[in-house]
Order: structure tokens, then C-alpha cells, then sequence
């Protein structure tokens, strides 16, 4: 990266058209991407991690093993990689294995240097060559003068027995090098680097070698023992790096045998299937002395055995890795390097223009769901880079432009985003979205479907007579999760302090509409106490409105996420104001296109929420005045000694 660029502009805008206001940065005598330094080592190319990156060069330097935790796409095999790059230069080793002449099932292990194994094996099997041959010429000229003798004394039914016994012989004589040939069973000829074995998801067999089953083992017709032993990855990662994903996935049993190898440095190759001929073999110990970085996200951990997270703990370094940096110059400059880094990994799509860098670089912003912060989540981001750089492709463009990244979001949306935006377009074709008038008991709630999609999900109440003694119950369906279930319980407190009214006497109904995947967390409580609120009092919700957010028993509205996409969502389906929790103002980043068709407003109470979303009247005007008399009647009741700061002694 070019170390003249200036100072970032903090608060940019890009239009969504392509029409640019400010820039994201200033690119100074930088034309396009291909201007940007890609770094030759990997552990350069790791975006945002500074922290972890200092913790691999520490694990790297003492040969420590490192499990990563965090999110996919946050670059934890980049750095697994990155970490072979830079362990200290070891001689490496090339492995032979030999037939054992006491015990052909148990194989014998010899280690050369690099490059060696292969020299040894192609001189032994040409010695053996060579004697193979000079027995087929002789078995050749035997058989040819037998068949002309036999046929000169006409003898010919003897001499082809005759014939047919030296073959037979000359078959099962082996000259003895071709018998004691060694097989080359781990290759390190002409590796630069320390190996980088990645294991996710290997068998057992894959990962700590197997023997290969042979049902020819009598007559001298099957394959010796030492030809048919594998190297595991274990073995094939000796001095080098072994990187698994999502250990805890792995079974218990393969990863006691994976903590075995790691502690004694050599593991013996036997065959995995217990029903196979190979289970019979058993090679010498193979030297397998890798570094174990093991990844996954926190739930791994759970799966994971015991002793093996205790080893790494002990003997090496555990790490989190973030899923967003801060918004500053100098991480600005990095996505711009990581753009560059991929369109030079892919090798298909031409390099983007300075315009196009700060549409990947607002791109983060957005997708880190906070203003002041990047994604880091960038193997999606590339994801974008790769779209767009097709869609310059398509049109017969040399230069990825802004116009091309955001025609390229269309295409770089993931599953959840596609069905959230199909959902969208089913509500308006059968109206289950209403966008204007008003309606008792009904309003538009907002939710996140996966991490970015947003969607309109309309809340119903309805508070019927009570029919049993026990009234006064809230009932909600809509597969509701724990969260969920426990945040409609807590919205009775409020409706029963906001409303002054006996909720003994109703059952109340609230019912979450299309809701066939399920409901969790607890961002739709206001738009609970909205709707039942409505339902009790009477007084008709605004349909042009749409909400979030999420209520604690006082009333008081909190942050929730997903701010923006449903902020978006909200615009998509015609609404002509949304309401959201004045603390998630800050994360707000709506694409220019919706600043105009929806006005944002920021609630700090439910009174706040029930003032902006109920339609105006005399019910109305009588419930906000009642609200805001039982709030000032909480705040007199506080002691002012409660309000003083503590003291220490």
C-alpha cells in the first residue's frame, strides 16, 4: 500500500447510482488496484488482526500449537497458513519405509533429507529393474530353446510342460532388491516453505495414515506389507503446520489418537478398519512433529476433548478473533490492499477503480452493522469483489467501476437475503403487509432473517373476555423461541402499569403472522406492547409505521441488531416512517436510495413509540397523558440518595 495516501474522510456518502459525493479516501496518484503492493507472505495479507497476527508470530517462533475461535470468514485458516510461512527453518525430512524381513507386518521406518527419499528409491528399484530384465531374457531364451528342442525331436506336449515350469519358477523367484525396495512414504523434495496440511474434516484413516487392505495375501500374489502403508496428514505435516476446522466435530476416539501423536511426535501407521488384512500391519513409529492450529466457532468448544484443549492451553496459545475493526485511515488502506489481494488471487477479474474501492469500502461499513467499524468478515466481501469484477467482465470492461459493484450486490446476496426479498414481494401480492390506514391491535413489527436480510413481520392482538378463572393469561403462537416467549411474558407488567386496567378479566392473543421459520430473540417487545396496548385501549395503530426494538420491565426501549436492514425492509414495503431505538442511531447506514422514502425516528420510552404509532384521538391523547403521570410519579418516588454517585473508602 502506498504510504503517501492522506487522510480518511470519516463521514463519507456514496450515492447508490453511482453519482460519488466524498471520497473514502484520497488515492493520490493511485489509478486503479493494480497500484496497490501485495505482500509475498501470507501472514502480511491478514486484514485487521493485529493482535492475533503478534500471537502466531509468538506460536510460530516457539513451535506452539493455536486453537482460533471466531466467525467464519474472518480469516483463521489465512492465518494457519500464514503461520508455515514464518516457523523457523527446519532441515526437512523425506520418509522410507522398508519390508521388515523378521516380520513382514511390521514395516520398518527410515528418515533422509528432503530431496534424498526419492534418489534412494529410484536407485533401488533401477538395480531391480535390472535384474528383472536380465531374468526375463534368461527365462525367455530358456523357454525359446526348450520349445525348439522339443519340437526338433518331437517332443512337443513335454517341452511345453517343460516350458510352462520355468515360467512358473521364474515368477516366483523376486530378486532380493526388488524384495527390500522401499516406498516413499512422505515427500518433501522442493517445498519452500514448512508444510500446511489442512485436515478439516479428514477421516481417521486420511489423518493418521492407514494401511491399505490387499485380499490377495497367499500364493506370494499380494502387495508386501510396506507398499500398502499410507502416510497420514500428521506425518505429511512433520515440521510443519496442521490445521483443522471445526474440531470439535471430530470423533472423541480419533481425537485421543490426534493428542497421542502430538505428545510423543511420532505416531505408528496401522490400518483403520479392523476387518481389513491391513489391521494385521503395524509400521515402526513415523515422526510426525506439527504444529496443531485447530479453529472453529465457540460452540466447538463444547465437542472438543478435554485434554486436547488443556494441551494447547498449556503448551500454546488460545485466540478470538474480532469480526469487525475500527473505521481509520489506516484499516481503510487495508481493505483497499485486500481488494487488491483478491483480484490478484483470482487471476479472472480486472482491477478495480478508485470509485469502486469506496464502494467495497462503504460495503464494510454496512456489513459491520456499526458506523464507525469494518467487517472483517471479508470472505464474504470478496465474494463482492469476484461479482463485481464478473459483472466488468460481462460488459466488456478492463476496470471494475463503482457502478459495477453495485449492480454486482444484486448477485453477491446470500440465500437469506433472496428469500427475505421474495417474502417481500409474496407480502404485497397477498397483502399481508398493510402500508396505509389504521388498524386495532395490528402492527408491523421488523426482524432479521441470517445476518443482513430484513424483513416486515406483522404482530396481531387481541384481548378476549376471559373464560376460566384463571384469566389475565398472554397466549402467543408462532413458534416462538425461549427469548422469544420470555419477552411476551415481560411485556404484561408494562400493558398492566400502562394501562391501569385489571388484565385478570381478558385473555390476550398475540399472534406473530408467517412466521413458519420460527421467532427468536427479543427485538418484536415493543411491538408487542404496541399491539396489545391497541387491542386493550381501543385506539388504532398507523400502518405507515413500522418498529423495533426491544422493551426492559420499566419501559425504557433498548438497542437491538439488524438496525439497518430493517430499516430497509421497512422502505421495500412501503412504510412511510420507521421507529427505532434512539441508541442504534449510530448504526444506521441506509443506502441513499431509501433516505427519501422513509423517515427515521428515534424512541427512548414506550410512551415515545405509542405517541408516534397510534392514531391521533381522545383515547388516545388520554392514554399518553396517563403515561406520562406514572412516569413523573416513578421519578418522584426515587430518593435523591440514589441518584448520588457511591463512594469508597
Amino acid at each position: 500500500m502506498d504510504d503517501s495516501s492522506k487522510e480518511v474522510v470519516l463521514e463519507p456518502e456514496i450515492a447508490q447510482d453511482g453519482e460519488k459525493t466524498k471520497p473514502m479516501l484520497d488515492y493520490d496518484n493511485i489509478k486503479s488496484s493494480e497500484d496497490i503492493e501485495v505482500p509475498p507472505l501470507l501472514i502480511d495479507q491478514v486484514i485487521g488482526h493485529e493482535e492475533s497476527i503478534e500471537t502466531i508470530k509468538k506460536a510460530a517462533k516457539q513451535r506452539r500449537n493455536v486453537l482460533l475461535i471466531g466467525d467464519p470468514g474472518v480469516g483463521k485458516s489465512m492465518l494457519a497458513k500464514g503461520m508455515a510461512q514464518i516457523l523457523p527453518h527446519e532441515t526437512l525430512q523425506d520418509v522410507l519405509i522398508y519390508p521388515n524381513a523378521e516380520d513382514n507386518n511390521h514395516p520398518l521406518i527410515r528418515t533422509v533429507p528432503a530431496g534424498e527419499g526419492k534418489k534412494i528409491v529410484r536407485a533401488t528399484k533401477g538395480s531391480a529393474r535390472g535384474h528383472e530384465e536380465r531374468k526375463t531374457l534368461i527365462t525367455t531364451l530358456a523357454i525359446g530353446g526348450i520349445l525348439v528342442i522339443g519340437f526338433f525331436y518331437g517332443r512337443i506336449l513335454e517341452s511345453i510342460i517343460a516350458a510352462a515350469l520355468i515360467l512358473l519358477i521364474s515368477i516366483q523367484i523376486k530378486p532380493k532388491n526388488n524384495n527390500m525396495a522401499p516406498k516413499l512414504l512422505v515427500n518433501n523434495e522442493e517445498k519452500r516453505f514448512a508444510p500446511f496440511m489442512d485436515a478439516t474434516g479428514a477421516h481417521a484413516g486420511a489423518l493418521l495414515g492407514d494401511v491399505r487392505h490387499d485380499p490377495y495375501q497367499s500364493g506370494g500374489l499380494g502387495t508386501p506389507a510396506h507398499e500398502r502403508v499410507e502416510a497420514g496428514m500428521i506425518h505429511k505435516a512433520n515440521r510443519g503446520v496442521l490445521y483443522i476446522d471445526e474440531i470439535g466435530t471430530m470423533s472423541m476416539k480419533t481425537q485421543q489418537e490426534l493428542l497421542s501423536a502430538m505428545q510423543e511426535k511420532q505416531y505408528a501407521i496401522t490400518g483403520q478398519s479392523e476387518n481389513s488384512s491391513g489391521a494385521m500391519v503395524r509400521s515402526q513409529a513415523v515422526p510426525c512433529d506439527f504444529v496443531l492450529v485447530a479453529s472453529g466457532n465457540l460452540q466447538v468448544l463444547e465437542g472438543m476433548h478435554i485434554a486436547m484443549r488443556s494441551r494447547i492451553r498449556g503448551y500454546g496459545y488460545e485466540v478470538f478473533m474480532k469480526d469487525y475493526m475500527d473505521d481509520t485511515t489506516e484499516n481503510r488502506q487495508k481493505l483497499v490492499q485486500f481488494v487488491a489481494q483478491e483480484v490478484k488471487n483470482d487471476g479472472r477479474i480486472p482491477h478495480f477503480a478508485p470509485d469502486a474501492l469506496d464502494e467495497i469500502i462503504l460495503e464494510a461499513k454496512r456489513r459491520s452493522g456499526k458506523q464507525n467499524a469494518l467487517t472483517l468478515r471479508l470472505r464474504d466481501l470478496g465474494g463482492l469483489v469476484r461479482s463485481a469484477g464478473d459483472v466488468a467482465i460481462e460488459k466488456g470492461e478492463d476496470i471494475v467501476t463503482a457502478e459495477h459493484v453495485v449492480e454486482a450486490r444484486r448477485f453477491a446476496r446470500t440465500l437469506e437475503q433472496q428469500i427475505a426479498d421474495r417474502s417481500i414481494i409474496q407480502r404485497k401480492d397477498y397483502s399481508m403487509v398493510s402500508a396505509e390506514g389504521g388498524r386495532i391491535g395490528l402492527v408491523n413489527g421488523l426482524a432479521v432473517i441470517g445476518d443482513r436480510s430484513g424483513i416486515v413481520s406483522p404482530i396481531a392482538a387481541e384481548a378476549a373476555p376471559s373464560q376460566s378463572k384463571n384469566g389475565g393469561q398472554i397466549i402467543a403462537t408462532g413458534k416462538l423461541g425461549e427469548i422469544a416467549s420470555e419477552s411476551v411474558q415481560n411485556v404484561s407488567a408494562l400493558i398492566k402499569k400502562y394501562t391501569n386496567k385489571n388484565l385478570s378479566d381478558y385473555d390476550i392473543h398475540v399472534q406473530f403472522i408467517q412466521t413458519y421459520d420460527g421467532v427468536e430473540g427479543d427485538s418484536a417487545s415493543v411491538s408487542i406492547a404496541t399491539a396489545v396496548i391497541s387491542a386493550v385501549e381501543e385506539i388504532p395503530i398507523d400502518q405507515t409505521v413500522a418498529l423495533t426494538g426491544s422493551l426492559n420491565v420499566r419501559g425504557d426501549v433498548m438497542p437491538i441488531g439488524g438496525a439497518t436492514a430493517k430499516i430497509e425492509a421497512a422502505a421495500e414495503s412501503g412504510m412511510k416512517k420507521v421507529l427505532i431505538p434512539k441508541s442504534n442511531m449510530k448504526d444506521v447506514m441506509i443506502e441513499k436510495k431509501y433516505e427519501d422514502m422513509i423517515e427515521i425516528i428515534p424512541t427512548e420510552t414506550l410512551s415515545d413509540v405509542l405517541e408516534n404509532i397510534l392514531i391521533s384521538g381522545s383515547k388516545k391523547d388520554q392514554l399518553i397523558e396517563k403515561m406520562k403521570s406514572i412516569g413523573s410519579k416513578v421519578a418522584d418516588k426515587v430518593p435523591q440518595s440514589t441518584l448520588q454517585k457511591p463512594t469508597t473508602n
